[in-house]
């Protein structure tokens, strides 16, 4: 009997405290304070997205070993109705009071009045919201181009201009427009430091004179994301001044392919280079490829613009030492200099284009005969080429011994048989008469000095080939005649 009283009291004693102990399980709960932000607003970008908070609990020894800590982080008008989570705990890794934890921003985030909050997930509970923050993340932080990267623009008196975004923009141009989260402000200078808001958007109307541009809103953070300058007059008689950009810049660099030429915005275009029209170049846009001066005539509706731009090329200068046609007798060589504003220049020589090994200098002796290319490589700066040429053919000897008067010749410029080549016995030096004539006994040559050079100008040779006669006599009355027949 005393043995079953004794267990009743065991099994009673263990339920109670069983029951207290779960009861303590079911009731545990922690408070969590509001979160102490490490900094006063959240400018993010692709370099740094990194932000911590500090936060209290209480008591540490009602966390569970699963319990999980998250930031959750509200619209950008401090709403957590549809909160994002920016951070969430290993289950168990924190454990002790305070905490602070690093959370990165989601690269969509734009706003003045930003929250976040703590929650624990075992046992679940909210803290109250930090205090309001700004935060953006520039996911584009670079100088941008409006109105084609032109200085200027102009509207007819009682019109406007419209200015815009440039898309994809001109040159490395990383236009905002190509990330749709962002959104724009505009505003008119309106001193050398101060400047007016005027609207959003990716374009503004200008319908006042003044100076313009434009930056990506990201608020309170200082940003490199804004626009160039760009000058709006009004033209109430005359032409405007319709100013041109190079998207390459001025001078450009070939290496680079074509700059494009923009002026300001108009209803009909016309470009002219060096004076002349260029057919068909009737776009805003123009795209050049060499130097010259360029010019634009724009119809702004009632009135008129038009610009110039002296463009010029950087790629290097460079000229060789030589003509593009020379010769040099058997066994002779041609000294060849190229001179080049290139930096760092590397040469390459061929002959006939096949490349000469082992030629990398600015200087070669050439011996052989042929067409020969030097090609000169700028390799810093304006990376580019260019190509000089010359040809080598071995001269002709004008006095050769030949054994015969020739009685045809076939003067058509292929170096071959164009002149009347007779033996040295009867050329200059010897005293000799050399008398030619045509058909009809008029002289065409009479002299004691031949240079085996006639004819030297044009016989206005027909279809039908003409004849001439020839006297030779030597300084001892020796004389020889014939006839020349002119072949085409």
């Amino acid at each position: 009997m005393y043995y079953t009283k004794s267990l009743h009291k065991f099994l009673f004693g263990f339920c109670c405290l069983f029951i207290l102990v779960t009861q303590e399980k079911v009731n545990a709960q922690i408070v969590i304070g509001s979160p102490n932000l490490g900094f006063s607003q959240a400018c993010a970008s692709a370099s740094f997205n990194t932000y911590s908070t500090t936060f209290v609990f209480s008591p540490e020894s009602a966390l569970e070993a699963s319990n999980q800590f998250t930031i959750e982080m509200s619209d950008a008008d401090g709403d957590f109705s549809n909160p994002t989570v920016v951070y969430t705990s290993n289950a168990g890794a924190i454990t002790t009071s305070p905490a602070t934890v690093n959370f990165s921003l989601p690269t969509t985030t734009a706003g003045e009045n930003y929250k976040i909050r703590i929650k624990s997930s075992a046992p679940a509970a909210t803290s109250s919201g930090s205090s309001t923050f700004a935060a953006y993340y520039k996911i584009q932080d670079s100088p941008f181009t409006i109105n084609n990267l032109v200085s200027t623009g102009a509207y007819c008196s009682g019109g406007s201009y419209l200015l815009t975004i440039d898309n994809p923009g001109t040159g490395s141009n990383d236009s905002p427009l190509n990330y749709p989260s962002l959104t724009f402000n505009w505003f008119k200078e309106t001193g050398p430091t101060t400047a007016v808001f005027l609207s959003e958007g990716p374009t503004l109307e200008v319908s006042e004179e003044g100076t313009y541009f434009a930056e990506t809103n990201y608020g309170t953070c200082t940003s490199d994301s804004f626009s160039n300058r760009v000058a709006i007059s009004e033209v109430t008689s005359g032409q405007a001044n319709a100013g041109i950009a190079s998207s390459l810049g001025n001078p450009f660099c070939p290496a680079q392919g074509a700059t494009t030429l923009s002026t300001i915005g108009g209803n009909s275009y016309q470009w002219f280079k060096d004076g002349a029209v260029i057919p068909d170049a009737t776009n805003q846009m123009y795209q050049a490829n060499e130097s010259g001066s360029y010019s634009v005539q724009v119809d702004l509706g009632n009135c008129s613009a038009s610009g110039t731009i002296e463009l010029e090329s950087e790629l290097f200068e460079g000229s060789l030492n030589v003509s593009e046609t020379n010769t040099i007798e058997d066994g002779e060589s041609l000294y060849v200099v190229v001179t080049t504003t290139a930096n760092n220049p590397e040469y390459e020589w061929y002959l006939n284009g096949s490349i000469i090994s082992g030629v990398t200098t600015d200087n070669y002796d050439a011996t052989d005969f042929g067409n020969y290319k030097i090609v000169v490589s700028e390799t810093s700066g304006c990376v580019g080429s260019r190509e000089f040429l010359f040809e080598l053919s071995e001269a002709l000897d004008p006095f050769p011994e030949v054994a015969n008067i020739p009685n045809v010749i076939s003067p058509n410029g292929d170096n071959i048989n164009d002149t009347w080549v007779i033996p040295t016995r009867y050329v200059t030096g010897t005293n000799t008469e050399v008398l030619i004539m045509t058909n009809r006994g008029e002289i065409v040559l009479k002299t004691n000095d031949y240079l085996n050079n006639w004819p030297e100008n044009d016989l206005n040779l027909t279809s039908i080939n003409q004849v001439f006669y020839y006297v030779i006599t030597t300084e001892n009355n020796e004389t020889r005649k014939g006839s020349i027949t002119i072949v085409k």
